[in-house]
């Protein structure tokens, strides 16, 4: 598990270099602007309705292919998957169907401040854009399916076909025109369900024409599911009231918001979505297995795993946001203002990123043992509350009051979740992974402040760039002493492979 944990963050890294990539040169060309919120805008909506199906139908997946695989045997697992994934393709046509005839409502749902041809350019664009769920359907069960086979390294490359897509669509609408913005998505995603194909067909998928909701498996994941896609429609209109809001604060809200939540989303991408990729089909098996000792050591390695990355990333992004906004972004169009907004943004994002790794680490347990209601529940009450923050915070805050109440509501519910965790009769302890995150949280705060006072210092021998780049180093530094110091079991650990293979190497 853990090799497959770290080639999946090494290829992350990758793909997220190059997605950040995509986003410079996004901010290069249309910075933060009322064309880059419309295009934003309309990336938005596809993904948020596939999101209020797709992600309860793609989530309560694995667990039960897993059963029908136990019970009945891998044909029956794969017609059962063939079932699902015409049933998606059925629901997208209808939400397809809904957008094409009601777009300049839909859009005006998620952004409340368009007027006259902004608003016009977003039509169009989320007329095109919103034919690639199809794709994004198809993608999500496959990619499922692959985890299954314990196939992680195309699924973790999945997005390098759609940024280079997207990049040269960047490049082209720059010169060409506006509209291939939305072209641009469109074929971004179609990109991705042609890259996964013969990765499919080599792990021996097979098709059937199977359309059925009677199926007693498909009936059982359809109710697992109904919660899922409740809590993903709760979280999907905080997305929309933070969007709604910011697209009425300022021109370039959206813009700012977003790339701050890239940022963010870079720390979440590299060292979050691995560790769930591989532990949800393993903790899924172990529950089939009555093994709750197995899926304590799974979770506790996973939530220790993470802290050891992300405190240190959360608190490098808070100490040093503006430096990193200006070193990745302010260039072309993207001017001193949206660093200041994005860098903002940044800042009060950088608060929450453990607590979204221990929310969806906790929340895989509960969909593992069959149990999609739990957390249902806790992530209406933390995105209800989001809400209300969001609505209160940005009176006074503007753009950065939104991404505090995102971090607020992020912490709220990963502590409600703690809580019904503790509640379930399962043999899961988390005091040692408790005081191992307390001697992460105080080397990372350590680092930070070297990070806040030796910057200045940097700045003003080597200038913004290398005085940014020579601060982070040198405050790595100290954190990989610290942590080394500390003898955290799992740093000890790695310790003794690298020695290992360099063992091996003479």
């Amino acid at each position: 598990m853990k090799k497959n944990i770290a080639i999946i963050i090494l290829i992350t890294l990758f793909t997220k270099a190059l997605g950040f990539v995509r986003e410079i040169v996004l901010t290069y060309f249309f910075g933060a602007t009322a064309i880059s919120d419309v295009y934003l805008i309309a990336q938005t909506i596809p993904t948020t309705l596939f999101a209020l199906v797709g992600t309860g139908l793609a989530t309560t997946f694995i667990p039960i292919f897993s059963k029908v695989e136990t019970e009945e045997g891998e044909e029956s697992a794969l017609r059962f998957s063939s079932n699902v994934m015409n049933l998606v393709l059925v629901i997208c046509s209808v939400l397809i169907l809904i957008v094409l005839i009601f777009t300049p409502q839909v859009v005006k749902v998620f952004a409340r401040g368009f007027r006259g041809e902004t608003l016009s350019l977003a039509v169009t664009f989320t007329r095109i854009s919103i034919f690639g769920i199809y794709f994004t359907s198809l993608v999500y069960i496959l990619n499922a399916y692959l985890q299954l086979k314990d196939e992680f390294i195309i699924p973790a490359l999945i997005s390098l076909p759609m940024n280079l897509v997207l990049i040269m669509f960047y490049a082209a609408a720059s010169r060409f025109g506006n509209i291939l913005l939305g072209y641009g998505l469109f074929f971004s995603i179609l990109i991705q369900f042609v890259f996964i194909l013969p990765s499919v067909m080599k792990n021996r998928f097979k098709y059937y024409a199977l359309l059925s909701h009677k199926n007693r498996y498909v009936r059982e994941m359809l109710i697992l599911a109904v919660p899922v896609i409740i809590g993903t429609s709760v979280n999907q209109l905080n997305v929309l009231v933070d969007k709604n809001i910011a697209s009425t604060i300022i021109e370039g809200g959206i813009s700012a918001l977003n790339y701050a939540d890239r940022l963010s989303g870079l720390v979440y991408g590299l060292f979050v979505i691995p560790i769930i990729t591989v532990i949800f089909p393993t903790i899924s098996k172990m529950v089939v297995e009555h093994n709750e000792e197995g899926m304590n050591k799974v979770v506790n390695e996973s939530l220790v795993s993470m802290g050891l990355l992300i405190i240190p990333a959360s608190v490098g992004a808070m100490v040093l946001a503006r430096p990193i906004v200006e070193f990745l972004f302010l260039r072309g169009e993207f001017d001193v203002q949206a660093a200041v907004l994005t860098s903002q943004a940044l800042f009060y994002y950088a608060i929450s990123m453990l607590a979204y790794g221990v929310r969806d680490v906790f929340t895989r347990v509960f969909y593992a043992s069959n149990d999609t209601k739990t957390p249902t529940i806790n992530g209406v009450v933390g995105v209800v509350t989001n809400i209300v923050l969001n609505l209160i915070l940005s009176r006074f805050m503007g753009i950065a009051g939104l991404a505090l109440a995102t971090s607020i509501s992020a912490i709220f519910t990963a502590v409600l979740l703690y809580r019904s965790l503790k509640k379930k009769s399962m043999e899961l302890s988390f005091k040692s992974s408790l005081m191992k995150m307390i001697k992460i949280t105080g080397a990372a705060l350590l680092m930070g402040a070297l990070a806040k006072f030796s910057y200045p210092v940097f700045l003003s021998k080597a200038g913004s760039s290398l005085g940014l780049i020579f601060s982070i180093v040198v405050a790595g530094a100290l954190y990989l002493l610290l942590i080394w110091l500390f003898k955290i079991e799992e740093v000890e650990k790695l310790k003794d492979i690298v020695k290992n293979k360099l063992k091996n190497r003479k």
